[in-house]
């Protein structure tokens, strides 16, 4: 059965006990924690053995479980300490954008080569590196994680399909699905209006809200066999935004998307 949970992104203006504690409230299975540099980093990749316990013991005490980490980064120094962390924490996935530049080929073969040694580098620690096609980098299409699929054949590599990227890209994410699913680890969900550059204010984003055809994504996923962490990743939340703000678009999009996947008997 598919498990849900929320990236912690969400809950940046709070602490990680107050993000799990809401997350929980809101019938999420687990959390994906943020390490992201410069935006959230409830896990900080250079006191995570301080962290360990504490954060272990937050999880727990909620009743939730980590399914994934989102570093972004594809730098080298980030990287090797988050498979460090990811592996002793108990964190199985971590995820990762692709960098580099819309159309330009040697930052898709750069992006390539780096996703590759990073998978190898990965293995090593008993974890999965999921990149996804993110808008305006290298990888931002499904051409383009068809060219990175080809080239990565490490089972430590993985790809995280978002599909709101791939609606902004051009694309529908229901119908470019299938193509990418035999190596999805891990999906990323989020609603968006429209196919701009930004995904919207954060209740824009929760999932029902928008113009992506979710229903049909999920059916999509789930006729093919996914299994996989199902993760709603709402960025742009701001001091502004009350931890009620934030939690009412988790609440949202879970039941949302535990509806439809009930439907799916995916639940």
């Amino acid at each position: 059965m598919i498990k849900l949970g929320v990236n912690s992104v969400l809950f940046k203006e709070f602490d990680f006990a107050a993000a799990a504690k809401h997350i929980a409230a809101c019938g999420y299975d687990g959390i994906e924690i943020a390490a992201i540099q410069g935006m959230c980093e409830h896990l900080d990749l250079s006191r995570w053995k301080q962290q360990k316990s504490e954060l272990q013991a937050i999880v727990q005490e909620h009743g939730l479980t980590f399914l994934s980490t989102e570093v972004a980064s594809l730098n080298e120094e980030r990287l090797l300490p988050a498979f460090e962390a990811a592996a002793e924490i108990g964190i199985p996935i971590v995820n990762v954008g692709p960098g580099g530049k819309l159309g330009v080929e040697e930052d898709l073969q750069a992006s390539i080569d780096m996703l590759a040694r990073m998978a190898e580098r990965a293995a090593s620690f008993g974890i999965t590196l999921c990149v996804k096609a993110h808008v305006g980098n290298a990888i931002h299409n499904t051409p383009t994680t068809l060219r990175a699929m080809e080239a990565i054949a490490s089972p430590a590599f993985g790809i995280d399909m978002d599909p709101s990227h791939i609606h902004r890209a051009g694309e529908n994410a229901e119908k470019a699905l299938p193509a990418v699913l035999s190596r999805v680890k891990h999906v990323h969900i989020r609603d968006c209006r429209g196919r701009e550059q930004g995904p919207g204010p954060i209740n824009l984003q929760a999932c029902g809200r928008g113009d992506i055809d979710l229903y049909g994504y999920c059916k999509a996923m789930v006729d093919g066999g996914y299994e996989g962490p199902v993760v709603v990743e709402v960025i742009g939340s701001a001091p502004e935004y009350t931890l009620a703000d934030v939690s009412i678009v988790a609440a949202e999009s879970y039941g949302y998307l535990n509806a439809v996947l009930k439907q799916l008997n995916a639940r």
